[in-house]
């Protein structure tokens, strides 16, 4: 999908159609708003005998279609509920808009921003909120598909009058928003992918085409490179497989001389069965979505680097199948992982947080990061928790945490802190070993999930985002998901640690 600025006002241009914003009516409100005034003249006053017939009221997820009279197209009114306006009504709004016009042979849609504005929405946070609504709300994973419905091919932001002086400053805030998009996107197709094509190896393959694209350094740790840096976490997983697993780090080098490195680290299982504790057959093919965190390592690092952030950034892929089989760990192996802890393991389908061991170890020693931020679709218990929309951030630094959740708040990819306690940390220790990697019975799993990690990271500062409920959108659950994250994979967190990175910069 293409997007762009155009100073005209939406109705001004040849657009197949155009999509202007209306808050809610109040019961004292007789008269159409005069903002739509243009609209109902082109259609004839249609509009003003909706709104007196209250067919339209303006309430959020409210989309209203209308043809012109004239031929020249259709007129779109999108509810935004009741003041106060969030950018999330907004990116919602866009993305209904696209979904709906799909195969109705509209390529060219305008959304006219002046009707989108309010208290605590500029014309910057409009911008923002339609390009990625609309870019994220157009999504298909097509790869497979022989045949698609048409869609809308172009997205113009109409600035008119009012807005069209400061054209130069939005662009420059769109295009950093759909580098963000794009990457998320780009996300989207890795975490779509299905696992017979999706391995360890293609995952490791990916990220260096991804290198050589942007010109940064690419390392790829085979079995055997594993093996001698006594990754005994990320091997066990991946041996009951016949595609062996994978350790990739890529490496941004910052677009600042001096600065914060901040290594993102991300749980890339492609396909989870549970190994010998195998999972129920029922939703199992959604386990290709497992590798979700490490597909967004390489959406942050792509953002990063087209961005040129300041911090220098390392991301670290932690690939594994976990499959069962003649060769696959057991409950009660213990292995030995990259700092030398060791693992008792009690359960194999616990193994996001056995192959992160290895990963957040590395990350830390050899890079002495400032910041440390994981990814992964850890627990079912976080679901369970906090739903499908909202992922759970933990660590031991509350500012970096905080932070996170602003930037999260900021691109509708929302965060909620949840705690790490002395208990839960002398929970997961283990009679045998350092640690175990689950514990019975099944309380609070995101939270020992969570203070397992932390055996790995020293004092580096860090986050730990589980993000098991929003990584995908399900068919079962869809309509209480946002509308700009249609099914499959969401490539939640891209966007959410790209604003991060570019906040940061701007506040050190």
């Amino acid at each position: 999908m293409k997007i762009g600025l155009d100073r005209r006002e939406a109705t001004a241009g040849s657009y197949d159609a155009s999509v202007s914003g209306l808050f809610e009516r109040s019961e004292k409100e007789d008269a159409l708003p005069r903002s739509l005034a243009a609209e109902d003249k082109l259609l004839g006053g249609l509009l003003t005998r909706a709104w007196d017939g209250r067919e339209i009221r303006g309430r959020a997820k409210e989309l209203t279609s209308l043809f012109r009279p004239d031929g020249k197209g259709r007129v779109l009114v999108a509810g935004l509920g009741r003041r106060p306006l969030r950018s999330d009504t907004i990116r919602e709004a866009a993305a209904n808009a696209v979904q709906k016009l799909k195969g109705r042979g509209v390529r060219t849609l305008a959304f006219r921003v002046g009707s989108f504005l309010s208290e605590g929405i500029d014309a910057e946070a409009a911008v923002r909120a339609i390009a990625s609504g609309a870019a994220l709300g157009g999504y298909e994973y097509l790869r497979y598909k022989s045949s698609t419905e048409g869609a809308v091919e172009e997205v113009t932001l109409a600035l008119g009058d009012d807005l069209g002086r400061t054209e130069g400053a939005l662009k420059k805030s769109l295009d950093q928003e759909l580098i963000l998009v794009d990457s998320a996107l780009f996300t989207r197709d890795l975490a779509n992918t299905p696992p017979n094509e999706a391995t360890p190896e293609w995952l490791a393959g990916e990220a260096q085409r991804l290198g050589k694209e942007l010109g940064i350094k690419v390392t790829v740790f085979d079995e055997h490179r594993l093996e001698e840096m006594h990754c005994g976490g990320i091997l066990a997983v991946g041996s009951g497989s016949v595609h062996p697993p994978r350790m990739v780090v890529l490496e941004y080098p910052g677009g600042a001389r001096s600065g914060k490195t901040v290594a993102v680290v991300g749980k890339g299982i492609t396909f989870d069965s549970g190994g010998i504790s195998i999972k129920p057959a029922l939703n199992m093919a959604e386990m290709k979505f497992d590798k979700s965190g490490a597909c967004a390592v390489l959406g942050i690092v792509r953002a990063a680097a087209l961005l040129k952030v300041p911090p220098k950034v390392i991301g670290v892929m932690a690939c594994a199948e976990n499959l069962p089989g003649g060769s696959a760990y057991r409950p009660s192996d213990v292995v030995r992982t990259f700092n030398g802890k060791t693992i008792e393991v009690t359960d194999t389908d616990a193994e996001g947080r056995v192959v992160l061991s290895d990963a957040l170890a590395y990350a830390v020693e050899k890079y002495r990061p400032d910041e440390v931020i994981d990814l992964a679709t850890l627990t079912g218990a976080v679901v369970v928790a906090l739903g499908e929309n909202i992922g759970a951030v933990l660590g031991n630094d509350d500012a970096l945490a905080r932070n996170l959740q602003i930037a999260g708040q900021a691109v509708g990819e929302p965060l909620w802190p949840l705690p790490l306690t002395d208990p839960h940390r002398d929970m997961v220790r283990s009679d045998i070993a350092d640690v175990r990697n689950h514990v019975e019975p099944r309380y609070a799993g995101t939270l020992l999930g969570a203070a397992f990690l932390e055996n790995f990271v020293g004092g580096t500062s860090w986050a730990h985002l589980d993000v098991a409920g929003p990584s995908w959108a399900r068919k079962a659950t869809l309509k209480w998901v946002p509308a700009y994250h249609p099914l499959g994979a969401t490539g939640f967190g891209v966007r959410l640690v790209g604003r991060y990175l570019l906040d940061s910069a701007r506040s050190s």
